[in-house]
């Protein structure tokens, strides 16, 4: 039988990025969808690993599957490494993609194109009864001075330009994106753990 592996996020986006990325890995992919009691997760953590932790154990905890999350962050060098931990709330706690976008813009507006370097960080975390895995995967970046949306994407996408690729993450499609991107690249890493791991390790729900 299948292992079943729980996708601990209520972020749509995120999750149709995580499942085409884990979508050959040899487990029954489940979001929480499935759990409908399961609310929003508070992310009290003071670092993406802590974050990306309390996700998968609180729904670990609650399902009793293996579970995974990830905590993304965006740290711009002329901002001091921010808004780090605080990329998602960047402005304010129920802003939306755009509100977090023209934000950014206009704090940085006045910022000349060599100082507009960034980095994007995830740290994905899976929990089950026996062990943690925390894997990260970054790229380099610079902020654009304007929104350049263009495909379907989300966050912070039409401001962060990939040089090496002359282009934002939004004017790339999801297969291209996900080769190059923070969560793809830990993605990568992931399923080259965990393809070895599983087959070693029975069926939670068959052995509960």
């Amino acid at each position: 039988m299948i292992m079943k592996v729980v996708i601990a996020t209520h972020n749509k986006d995120k999750l149709k990025e995580l499942k085409r990325g884990l979508s050959d890995l040899n487990v029954e992919l489940l979001d929480l969808s499935h759990f409908p009691y399961i609310g929003d997760i508070e992310e009290t953590g003071n670092s993406l690993k802590e974050n990306a932790y309390i996700k998968a154990k609180h729904v670990y905890d609650i399902t009793g599957l293996p579970s995974i999350a990830d905590d993304t962050g965006l740290e711009v060098d002329a901002l001091n490494g921010a808004p780090g931990v605080y990329t998602a709330r960047f402005a304010g706690e129920e802003c939306t993609y755009q509100d977090n976008i023209n934000k950014m813009l206009e704090v940085m507006k006045t910022v000349k194109d060599e100082d507009r370097g960034a980095t994007f960080k995830t740290i994905i975390s899976f929990v089950d009864s026996s062990r943690k895995l925390f894997i990260e995967g970054k790229i380099k970046g610079m902020i654009c001075k304007k929104d350049k949306k263009k495909l379907a994407s989300f966050g912070y996408d039409p401001i962060f330009y990939v040089v090496e690729e002359k282009k934002t993450f939004s004017e790339m499609n999801i297969d291209d994106k996900n080769k190059i991107s923070h969560r793809g690249l830990a993605i990568k890493k992931l399923k080259l753990i965990l393809s070895s791991y599983l087959k070693e390790i029975p069926n939670e729900e068959e052995s509960a």
